[in-house]
């Protein structure tokens, strides 16, 4: 028996291939599937079934793809309803992979249709539980997400889930390990750990949700303690998992269209696309193509784009470092984002040689801000989320954090100057960059956001206070 997992750091999610005598089972697939497939290949063995957790919100599974390629079975758990050919399990029921076997444990709360899969070995012993989102390690699925399609409060589904974690998961064996869809950075919870893996002996003794004296009222208001609205991106995502999608193979053909500066300029013009420039922040600052905004590839990029981008649908035109139109375009597609139509050939050089205008950003480090901040009152922008904010903060900051920018733009005077920092840069360059493209031209980006002012030792900084969530 192989147990692989396959874990994505952009997103924070953890796909997994299990493999005994020849057969296979991948659980919650990417978007692009050929890895999985080249993978049984190798191995020559066969992909027998795709099993899927839940209807994910922060991805687009590549079950559909895979099945396709692969002829694997779909198999969803007990109450799930999509709109294409997949086997329903019953709670309980067993499936045969190799030598090993898979038994389905409804465990609804953080979906109705929420499900692990048990596996047990030749000998029939339970050793590893894929538990998607219902548990996670040091946490457990967020149980707010799904109200609107149970037609249930987050209260309901928070006490649906304390009794699928009793009465199903916690009576199994302490060193079964736990094998979840995320980790931290996700935003399925809200306080997940670094750690990808566990015994559940080991969650049953940290993992505050799974307290042996725990009443039912006090994991509901725990659970519930601490989250924010979920991103705008997620019931779109939900949508295309379970209603379908196009071929990934069709995606990338459509996005990897490469265009002279002109072609480029014409298609913006002409198509309203959204300028997606995907190089390093401080890379970005020095030259861009005019309204382009920043968002880099190698931060938690498909995240933000989903968190930032409100319709799936839009369509993008890239500047990217020549070489990586594909990883992008296929990052873009993990988050429903197909609708690429082409990046600049060549990048940002290609851009300059052809004499159009580029336009820039201003940075300043820390101890350019302290210099100024002797001899004036500036306005400091904090775009950290309102939890990071409120555990410590540079006193007089006010906190305009980017996952809400459409609500805080219009306290932002265009006419005045404004220091914006993050955590390390990333974000804060993001916000900078969307907000020039709307006009707003007088934003100065602070390199090395909040780490560097805090050691830098010159201002002053509100007493730590350990947050209660990382949303």
């Amino acid at each position: 028996m192989k147990i692989e997992q396959i874990y994505t750091g952009c997103l924070a999610q953890g796909a997994y291939y299990i493999e005994s005598d020849g057969e296979a089972v991948v659980i919650d697939p990417l978007r692009e599937v050929d890895p999985y497939i080249q993978k049984a290949e190798r191995n020559h063995a066969k992909i027998k079934y795709v099993f899927e957790t839940h209807f994910h919100a922060d991805f687009v599974s590549g079950h559909l793809d895979l099945s396709d390629k692969t002829g694997a079975t779909i198999v969803y758990g007990p109450t799930a309803a999509p709109s294409f050919k997949a086997h329903i399990a019953k709670d309980g029921e067993g499936f045969k992979v190799g030598k090993v076997s898979f038994e389905v444990l409804h465990t609804p709360g953080h979906t109705m249709e929420s499900v692990c899969y048990l596996l047990k070995n030749e000998q029939g012993k339970d050793v590893a539980l894929f538990s998607g989102d219902t548990l996670f390690i040091g946490d457990v699925g967020r149980p707010d997400l799904a109200q609107k399609a149970a037609n249930m409060t987050q209260n309901e589904l928070a006490g649906i889930l304390f009794d699928s974690l009793r009465n199903k998961i916690m009576p199994l064996a302490d060193d079964i390990i736990i094998y979840p869809a995320h980790g931290a950075g996700s935003a399925c919870g809200k306080n997940m750990s670094k750690e990808t893996t566990d015994t559940l002996g080991h969650q049953k003794a940290i993992n505050y949700a799974l307290r042996a004296n725990m009443s039912r009222d006090e994991f509901i208001k725990e659970v519930l303690t601490g989250l924010m609205p979920p991103p705008s991106y997620f019931p779109l995502n939900v949508m295309l998992n379970k209603q379908g999608y196009d071929s990934i193979d069709e995606v990338l053909k459509r996005g990897q269209h490469a265009m002279s500066p002109e072609a480029f300029e014409t298609a913006a013009n002409e198509t309203g696309a959204v300028i997606l420039d995907t190089r390093d922040p401080q890379v970005f600052e020095k030259g861009f193509v005019p309204n382009s905004i920043n968002i880099g590839i190698d931060g938690q990029f498909a995240p933000w784009v989903g968190t930032l981008i409100p319709d799936i649908k839009h369509q993008i035109l890239l500047v990217c470092e020549p070489g990586r139109e594909e990883e992008v375009i296929t990052r873009l597609s993990r988050v429903g984002y197909d609708y690429t139509i082409g990046y600049l050939k060549g990048g940002i050089e290609e851009w300059k040689k052809s004499g159009k205008d580029i336009d820039h950003i201003t940075s300043i480090n820390a101890g350019e801000l302290a210099e100024l901040m002797k001899n004036q009152e500036i306005n400091l922008l904090d775009v950290r989320k309102h939890t990071e904010y409120e555990s410590e903060h540079i006193m007089k900051a006010e906190n305009t954090p980017l996952d809400y920018i459409n609500e805080s733009m219009p306290q932002i005077d265009k006419n005045k100057t404004y220091y914006v920092h993050c955590a390390g840069g990333y974000r804060s360059m993001i916000f900078t960059s969307i907000l020039r493209a709307r006009g707003f031209n007088k934003l100065i980006n602070i390199n090395g956001g909040f780490k560097a002012l805090k050691e830098s030792g010159r201002f002053h900084i509100t007493d730590y206070v350990h947050p209660h969530s990382l949303l």
